[in-house]
């Protein structure tokens, strides 16, 4: 039997699709996703297994101009990620134009790329050429990529993988409930907050047949706290609601969990704090 191992790339501006698709593809939620742009902030490996066949693919921020220093932490992301893949595939967004600047920054990318019309399920799908044309929504074109992607990964005699089979993200539990979380809030909230908000887990401790999970909410200002908080702490609640049921599919037991709201004024542009959040 011949095996197929590498690493596949996507990229593409904020709010490409880039997310759902390596979800849809793993079959497994990797990445968080949101209709807001630059939902991504890491490098966010995705495993996709087969008898024959491992791709691990990275989800990386969206293409754009940085404004600040977490920004330039996201397009850093970018560049490496772009480095040293087997395969690039660079997503556009089907109801959009594939303007000049976009193209323009596709043919600069080096290496085996190819172009992407993501959401051609949705309306008033605009016409530019393309290499592939898929929906992860609905799943048209999904196999047909899939199959592709496999294609071109390097072939080997000897079964090489990186991970266990079982495995669909190299990330950990703590990584996938703080991201979940941030989520959360982004489709909590309007324009103003969602990009100013950071997660932290303050505490994670298994106690017999519950883990305790204390979370900080970071916003960037003292208005912001008190609409994540919400009249008598409904907007918080309704976070940790759906978070705590997540957490608990997750780890497959009861958790307790504890979410605090902090303000740390303008750390988007502080690098120590950026870091300190894991961007």
């Amino acid at each position: 039997m011949e095996y197929s191992f590498g690493y596949v790339a996507v990229v593409g501006r904020p709010n490409a699709g880039k997310s759902s698709l390596i979800n849809a593809l793993v079959g497994e939620k990797v990445a968080i996703v949101s209709a807001k742009p630059q939902t991504t902030r890491d490098n966010i490996l995705g495993i996709m297994n087969g008898e024959n066949y491992q791709v691990i693919f990275v989800d990386t921020p969206g293409v754009h101009r940085s404004k600040n220093q977490l920004d330039k932490a996201m397009m850093k992301s970018v560049r490496s990620a772009i480095a040293s893949v087997d395969l690039l595939l660079y997503l556009v967004d089907g109801t959009k134009e594939f303007d000049e600047e976009e193209k323009a920054y596709f043919d600069h990318l080096q290496g085996d790329k190819y172009l992407i019309k993501t959401k051609i399920d949705k309306a008033k799908v605009k016409t530019f050429k393309s290499d592939f044309q898929i929906s992860s929504m609905t799943g048209q074109n999904l196999q047909e990529l899939k199959d592709f992607i496999i294609d071109k990964m390097p072939k080997s005699k000897d079964k090489n993988f990186l991970y266990d089979q079982d495995y669909y993200t190299d990330k950990s539990v703590k990584f996938l409930i703080a991201e979940e979380l941030r989520e959360a809030s982004l489709n909590k909230f309007d324009d103003e907050i969602p990009h100013g908000i950071a997660i932290e887990i303050i505490r994670f401790e298994e106690k017999g047949n519950i883990t305790v999970i204390e979370a900080d909410i970071i916003c960037e200002q003292d208005r912001h706290k008190g609409m994540i908080i919400g009249k008598g702490g409904k907007n918080l609640k309704e976070i940790g609601q759906k978070v705590r049921v997540y957490s608990e599919e997750l780890l497959g037991c009861k958790v307790l969990l504890k979410l605090y709201v902090k303000v740390e004024k303008d750390w988007r542009n502080k690098p120590n704090k950026v870091r300190n959040f894991g961007y």
